[in-house]
């Protein structure tokens, strides 16, 4: 901590909380985003419609950022102690940034898909096909990829005391300009993707609740996507966000050491439940499995009775 003198240990809720944590999620994000791929990946439909194509990619990101979650868990375990070197360090925090921000995009693209087949859908027909999800796939790629990419400006090896710490902000002599970035994250990367999916997912209720072609089962199947969503945003995306900045403050601007280990603990707590979303996401993509159960051998003849608008939810 910059210009605080404090007897406060910061680094012991990242010690006894995210390795054990990390773990659990490593092991869970694995089988579940592997059996995803699985579901939804080339072979498991001829007819890929865009809320498939968006899962998949979503999929993908998760398993890539679960892979890196072992490193962690050994850097954690090792008492702070990063031995895998500067390169591998950065790496490990720009795949974060890319999971965490990808994650968010993804959600958004599905979302908005999702609102365009239910709220438009004479419109929709013919006109969102795979091929615009794709080429929409690798525009978010590309902006995520942008947007994470000062991650390998700033995260770096702080040695302190012998040891080697893998910093995932910035050294507080680079706070200054970091900081600026942190609130354009928050802001580009979390706020106006949140809102988007918010109005989507509120226009997708109506729409739903008004029909009276659905089933009540089919309602409280879009219900349950809204909660999640939003659950997703209020519980992980939205709190870290406003933990990093308020601890990234607490830094440049110390006021007390009472004020300052909280937000630090806090902060470190959002970590572990930005985290945990990869192992919340294989949730999401039952929503857009329905063309793909056919490869477990069930429910098949329900799904050819299925109203048109109810595929796609």
């Amino acid at each position: 901590m910059a210009n605080i003198s404090c007897n406060f240990s910061f680094d012991y809720v990242q010690k006894t909380y995210l390795a054990p944590v990390y773990t659990v999620e490593f092991v869970i994000a694995i089988l579940g985003n592997g059996f995803a791929i699985w579901l939804l990946g080339p072979k498991a439909s001829k007819n890929r419609h865009a809320g498939i194509i968006f899962s998949l990619n979503l999929a993908v990101s998760d398993l890539a950022y679960a892979l890196s979650l072992p490193l962690l868990v050994a850097y954690y375990s090792m008492d702070k102690n990063w031995i895998f070197g500067t390169a591998l360090c950065k790496v490990e925090r720009f795949l974060f940034h890319c999971n965490l921000y990808g994650s968010i995009f993804f959600i958004t693209c599905i979302s908005v898909n999702r609102c365009i087949g239910v709220v438009y859908p004479f419109y929709a027909r013919g006109r969102v096909e795979s091929k615009h999800a794709k080429l929409a796939s690798v525009v978010v790629w590309l902006i995520v990829a942008a947007i994470s990419c000062p991650v390998f400006k700033f995260s770096t090896i702080k040695v302190d005391k012998l040891k080697k710490e893998c910093l995932g902000t910035a050294i507080d002599s680079e706070l200054k300009p970091y900081f600026p970035y942190s609130l354009f994250l928050a802001g580009f990367g979390c706020g106006l993707p949140f809102l988007i999916t918010f109005i989507s997912y509120m226009g997708i209720a109506r729409a739903v609740w008004k029909s009276h072609g659905l089933e009540s089962k089919e309602k409280r199947k879009v219900v349950t996507m809204v909660v999640v969503v939003v659950a997703l945003y209020c519980i992980s995306f939205l709190p870290y966000h406003i933990f990093r900045n308020l601890n990234l403050a607490s830094r440049m601007w110390p006021k007390n050491c009472k004020n300052s280990g909280f937000l630090h603990s806090a902060f470190q707590i959002t970590r572990g439940l930005v985290a945990l979303n990869p192992c919340i996401h294989p949730l999401l993509y039952t929503s857009v499995m329905d063309n793909v159960r056919a490869k477990l051998g069930c429910c098949k003849k329900q799904e050819e009775e299925k109203p048109p608008e109810s595929i796609r939810l």
